[in-house]
């Protein structure tokens, strides 16, 4: 539940990303747009009065594999601001009249986060995830109804822009006597993010790349993982996002696949890394847990086979961890887990 003491109007950029650093490792360039953005958010919301200048919402779009921190970075900014925060997968999302969530319900579920405070809720952040999920099939309009695709972009457009939306109490469809809650979305910061895969071919396209080679005059490397950052809002429209939509996410930002090093320190290094985790958990009974560098080698080895970026960490330290935690009980004082420990969960 969030308090009524928002910190949303006593930081800068440069403090906003200090406390991302502390839970997302890598990804210091997509930090920096994300810091500069929700503090001119928040600027627009609190110095209005003076601007003599109308400013734009700052919503912003996330374009990154499963697992590069997405979620983690979203999650983090409305940690170190309070305020109310939720998540919705967009592919749960259908057109108003057809069997899913309609576009409101996010809007229920950042009130209930809010503890149906309106006034909190109204400065809050929405993540939408699997954005690229609801592209349209092709770069044309489409004739036919797209419940799931192009028609809930076009429903999103409302409240993304900013707009007064009546709102359900609760999850669910609407009827005739329910009470609804009038919800002003002007000052949501909306973060939208999706793994777009198959983006980097449109860019390449765009460059006039061929897989074996780049054009004059711009660096990349062989494998094309820098095509990312030349990404355009002409290439997230090839991939399928309609113009309008594209407009009212105006910060475009790209977070890189995570590399061996990366990995590794997120395991060790965040405020809330995985082994930091276990380690108290152990530690309320009284048990010190150990893991050594050759298992803590082996567990990122296996989340770069799983190609699950940081999510894949999770999945393996749950698996390894597993009987220990079921048994712990019956463990004595201290726990040592080695890379054999770790081959033995994985034959």
């Amino acid at each position: 539940m969030k308090t009524n003491k928002l910190n949303t109007n006593s930081s800068s950029p440069r403090e906003i990303k200090y406390f991302l650093d502390k839970y997302v490792i890598g990804q210091e360039d997509a930090k920096k747009t994300i810091s500069v953005a929700v503090y001119n958010h928040y600027k627009r919301i609190y110095y209005s009065y003076k601007a003599k200048v109308e400013i734009d919402k700052s919503n912003i779009l996330m374009i990154g594999d499963t697992g590069t921190g997405k979620t983690l970075i979203a999650k983090s900014i409305s940690k170190f601001l309070n305020v109310p925060f939720t998540i919705v997968d967009a592919t749960s999302l259908t057109e108003a009249g057809y069997v899913g969530e309609d576009v409101e319900s996010i809007l229920t579920k950042l009130l209930q986060s809010a503890n149906y405070n309106i006034a909190l809720a109204e400065k809050g952040i929405v993540f939408i995830d699997e954005i690229d999920k609801i592209s349209r099939k092709n770069d044309n309009p489409s004739i036919t109804r797209d419940v799931s695709g192009e028609g809930v972009q076009q429903a999103l457009l409302k409240i993304l822009e900013g707009s007064i939306v009546n709102v359900p109490p609760n999850v669910g469809r609407k009827h005739p006597e329910q009470k609804l809650i009038k919800l002003n979305t002007k000052n949501i910061l909306f973060i939208a993010g999706g793994a777009f895969e198959g983006l980097k071919n449109i860019i390449s396209n765009r460059l006039n790349l061929s897989t074996i080679g780049f054009k004059k005059n711009v660096s990349l490397d062989v494998d094309g993982k820098d095509l990312l950052n030349f990404v355009s809002s002409h290439d997230i429209k090839k991939f399928g996002l309609i113009p309008e939509l594209i407009g009212r996410l105006p910060i475009i930002t790209n977070l890189n696949s995570l590399e061996r090093e990366s990995l590794k320190r997120i395991l060790l290094e965040p405020n809330n890394s995985i082994i930091k985790q276990y380690k108290e958990l152990f530690l309320l009974d009284k048990i010190k847990l150990k893991f050594t560098d050759s298992a803590i080698d082996l567990i990122v080895y296996k989340a770069i086979k799983l190609s699950l970026g940081a999510r894949g960490l999770k999945t393996i330290c749950e698996k390894i961890m597993k009987d220990y935690m079921f048994n712990i009980d019956l463990i004595k004082e201290s726990l040592i887990i080695d890379k054999f420990d770790i081959k033995l969960k994985f034959k």
